[in-house]
């Protein structure tokens, strides 16, 4: 690794030293000295020894079954150590990252400062900021909370092994710390026991925010604070809230079953639960810090005169809190309320009241250094997380919406809903959106699919108004599904507006989005409603599986672009929710190139995104990653504002029309015309194997017995991530741009490269995918599991993937995959000498098990770990 990274290089080395010790202790010095045999060969084959190559696969191919656990246990937790290592590397004092600064907000507001960007400019767009990370609960995050917890652990103890002062007893005792948590982890297993359930998954959201962004939040606030003073000299208004948190665990049943509404209801529940003890605990600190007895007149006035007058306020909140967390405790358990209402916390502004108080209080009385400590703190989490910890979305896919309104229609001898034309629903919508009477009869009993979404609405209509961010309608395709909703929430008896945003994710419904959201804003009752507030998801993950990853780019950009101008015409305020995942398949990049690449205007009203699986535990596990996560979205969404990106020339708009249209019938090609893809697709990759690993709640399908159209954009991905071809990332990208070269394009894509973030970030990101896919592991994969003749659609396909790399190369300017992230290249190169042992013991053990009726459970759970591992080296997974 470079230079500038000794330390992760240290910390890595010495991990693994520790690891081997546990191995030693645990199996013996012959497994050891296996899994040794094993690495050094790895490592000669990644360096090219052809003979070390051939011994390394013979090794594999014959290893007993006894020792494939322990093989396969080793590599997968050396990888996780490894990130371990490189998570903790970028909050290193020693290692600090140079090219973090340069995009963070402190490097920004010094930019905009040199270039005498407005002051007022500065400060009127930081007020109108908003970052809301939307949590989800996509399966993708394989390792085991019981795992997370140890691996935070280890995290704290290298931090501490950091300082310079530490006695030789201090850093024995530390390193011993570290050979425990090490040995724990090696000792537990790494594969859960059973699927988890959506209640688990809310509670594993609520743990990011206890064990982390409880405390990132007021430190990002803090920070933000800080450079605003440095560069303009002013105050970050204490009232505003630049972060927010929503979450989709427990609210999220598009296609999972397991998502009831006596389930959303528990987890408003919990949420609250949660909020009440977290701030229970901060209230409980401010009633044994604010001993003050000075208060200003007005204080004494509204709050009694008193000794010690914080205080009393403070133990006031402190009983009502109490009251709160007992209150839903007895609801979460379906206990006999003990608890009156009237004492109980409802409203952030019950908490944020009083407390606001206190802090002008102190303020005027000249203890600003107090009222900036733990209570602007506590402040600070009232307007990000407030008593309902985080706000909760519920997505339900447009059809179930329908059929729901079609009993209907049909029960009371309207006929079926769901057979009219688009223009008739509307009308009816539209009619009974604005009639005073019921349009649900009270006698009447409906299929249970009917009544759960009927459940559903009423569980959001109980809910105070703020605590549900969004209804979002996955598979959106027409202006009813966005008013059918609004028709349900009213017959459930809502009596305020829920923003209802619509999801487009394929490339149809994305070139339809901007006709789709005009019928809306034509409609005068729904432009009454809406209080000119309009949120609309993109998808990425189910574009780029229907189109490819750059015909999706292309479409993504262009309906965005659509809809802000739509929005501008219109006047409403505009919010883009943007659905990526981790994986490049899904719309994932680095947060900070990928947010410079949306179209000019887009992030006007703020940025939501969602951050799934295990991207959240990378890049918001622990409170400092948090802060410099918080710190790079929020310098971004600044950055495109007041330094906007160019607008598209026309001719680059003319090339991305046409290898967009290129690309999508290439992929389209493979994907839908080869006959023989699907069958081997399952071959060449573990997709079928991936169903019995526990890693969500919902299930891999929508339709059980579907073909890939069925299959989602998850377990699509991360199947082939696993035998390293990464085929949805890049199908028919390199291809497209190949051809344009051939047609004279060659200069406008260089152009574009250079000159326009939207296209540089897709070469960028291609280049990623491309470091990390292998062709000989590809090949190898098929040589021994695929069928002789379905093995030419693998060559075909790595052909072209050799292919793909060679154009890219020539429109990049170093002439080398991740020549300007030498740091990421070295990372890969580091983490294929432990993640091929791990793929070509997967390819052994599929080979094994799909040989057999009745597998070896030692087998399947060797199996099991080998693809968390590959997932841990890949960095991501679905």
């Amino acid at each position: 690794m470079s230079q500038p990274h000794s330390g992760v290089r240290q910390n890595i080395h010495m991990l693994g030293e520790f690891l081997g010790e546990t191995i030693r202790e645990a199996q013996g010095s012959e497994i050891l000295d296996l899994i040794e045999s094993i690495r050094q060969l790895s490592k000669k084959s990644r360096s090219g020894d052809e003979q070390a190559r051939e011994q390394l696969l013979d090794k594999l191919a014959h290893i007993s079954t006894e020792n494939v656990l322990p093989v396969a246990r080793a590599f997968s937790q050396f990888l996780n150590l490894t990130n371990i290592a490189e998570q903790y590397q970028t909050i290193s004092r020693h290692d600090y990252d140079e090219t973090l600064g340069n995009r963070a907000l402190g490097a920004l507001f010094a930019r905009l400062k040199a270039q005498n960007t407005p002051v007022e400019l500065v400060i009127q767009t930081v007020e109108k900021l908003l970052v809301e990370l939307v949590l989800t609960a996509h399966p993708t995050e394989v390792t085991r909370r019981s795992l997370v917890h140890k691996h935070v652990e280890i995290n704290k103890c290298l931090e501490q092994l950091e300082h310079d002062d530490l006695t030789e007893g201090e850093k024995f005792c530390l390193q011993r710390r570290l050979m425990q948590l090490i040995a724990l982890a090696w000792h537990t297993n790494e594969i859960r026991a059973a699927r988890p359930t959506p209640i688990d998954e809310a509670k594993w959201g609520m743990a990011i925010i206890e064990n982390s962004l409880w405390t990132a939040v007021p430190d990002f606030c803090r920070e933000l604070n800080f450079q605003l003073e440095k560069y303009f000299s002013v105050q970050h208004d204490v009232a505003l809230a630049p972060v927010r948190f929503s979450s989709w665990m427990g609210g999220d049943r598009d296609g999972n079953p397991f998502v009831t509404s006596e389930v959303t209801r528990k987890v408003f529940y919990m949420n609250r639960w949660k909020a009440a003890e977290l701030f229970l605990n901060d209230i409980s600190d401010l009633a044994e810090e604010l001993s003050v007895v000075n208060c200003t007149p007005e204080f004494c006035e509204k709050y009694g005169d008193h000794i010690e007058p914080y205080r009393v306020v403070v133990k006031g909140l402190r009983s009502k809190l109490q009251n709160t967390l007992t209150y839903f405790g007895e609801l979460i358990e379906d206990k006999p309320a003990t608890i009156n209402k009237e004492d109980v916390l409802f409203n952030d502004e019950e908490l944020w009241e009083p407390l606001f108080d206190c802090y002008q209080s102190l303020h005027a009385c000249g203890m600003r250094i107090i009222a900036n400590g733990g209570l602007l703190d506590c402040l600070r989490r009232i307007r990000c997380f407030g008593l309902s910890l985080s706000r909760l979305d519920i997505r339900q896919e447009s059809t179930r919406h329908e059929m729901a309104i079609a009993e209907i229609t049909r029960y009371i001898g309207l006929g079926d809903y769901s057979q009219w034309t688009e223009d008739d629903k509307q009308a009816f919508l539209v009619r009974e959106l604005s009639s005073r009477r019921p349009l649900i009869p009270t006698n009447w009993t409906p299929s249970p699919e009917t009544q759960e979404i009927l459940d559903t609405c009423k569980v959001v209509a109980e809910q105070p108004e703020g605590v549900i961010s969004a209804y979002v309608i996955s598979m959106a395709r027409e202006a009813s599904d966005v008013l059918a909703v609004h028709l349900l929430l009213k017959e459930a008896g809502c009596k305020y507006t829920i923003p209802v945003a619509p999801l487009f994710e394929t490339l149809d419904d994305l070139d339809h989005s901007e006709k789709v959201m005009t019928d809306l804003f034509n409609i005068g009752w729904y432009r009454g409603i809406i209080n000119n507030y309009q949120m609309v998801m993109i998808g990425y993950s189910d574009s780029a599986k229907d189109a490819g990853m750059l015909a999706a780019s292309w479409a993504q950009y262009r309906s965005q672009e659509a809809l802000v101008n739509l929005a501008e015409k219109h006047n409403i305020e505009f919010v883009l929710f943007h659905g990526r995942g981790g994986t490049v398949g899904r719309g994932g990049a680095p947060a900070h190139a990928a947010l410079l690449s949306q179209p000019p205007r887009s992030l006007k009203s703020g940025l939501r995104v969602t951050e799934q699986g295990e991207m959240i535990r990378f890049k918001l596990g622990l409170p400092e990653v948090a802060v410099d996560t918080l710190n790079l979205y929020a310098s971004a969404v600044l950055e495109a504002n007041l330094l906007p990106p160019p607008e598209p020339k026309q001719s680059w708009r003319d090339v991305m029309d046409k290898g967009s249209e290129i690309s999508c019938e290439i992929y389209r090609g493979v994907v839908r015309g080869e006959p023989d893809f699907v069958p081997y697709f399952r071959a060449a990759t573990p997709e079928q194997e991936l169903a019995k690993l526990p890693l969500g709640s919902r299930p891999s399908k929508r339709n059980p017995n579907g073909g890939v159209e069925s299959l989602r954009a998850i377990p699509w991905i991360f199947a082939w991530m696993q035998n390293r071809l990464m085929l949805p990332a890049w199908l028919g990208a390199g291809a497209a741009l190949r051809k344009m070269i051939e047609a004279g394009d060659e200069a406008t894509l260089k152009e574009m490269s250079k000159e326009w973030p939207f296209f540089s970030t897709r070469i960028g990101m291609l280049e990623m995918v491309f470091s990390k896919a292998d062709l000989w592991l590809a090949e190898y994969y098929d040589q021994r599991l695929v069928a002789k003749e379905l093995q030419r659609l693998g060559q075909n396909l790595r052909t072209q993937l050799s292919e793909d790399i060679q154009t890219i190369l020539a429109l990049s300017s170093d002439g080398q995959l991740m020549g300007d992230l030498p740091w990421i290249a070295d990372s890969i190169a580091l983490r294929n000498v432990y993640t091929d042992p791990l793929n070509l013991l997967q390819v052994e053990l599929l080979a094994r098990l799909r040989q057999t009726e009745n597998p070896d459970p030692e087998l399947e759970q060797a199996l099991m770990i080998t693809i968390t591992g590959i997932a841990a080296g890949m960095r991501n997974t679905g």
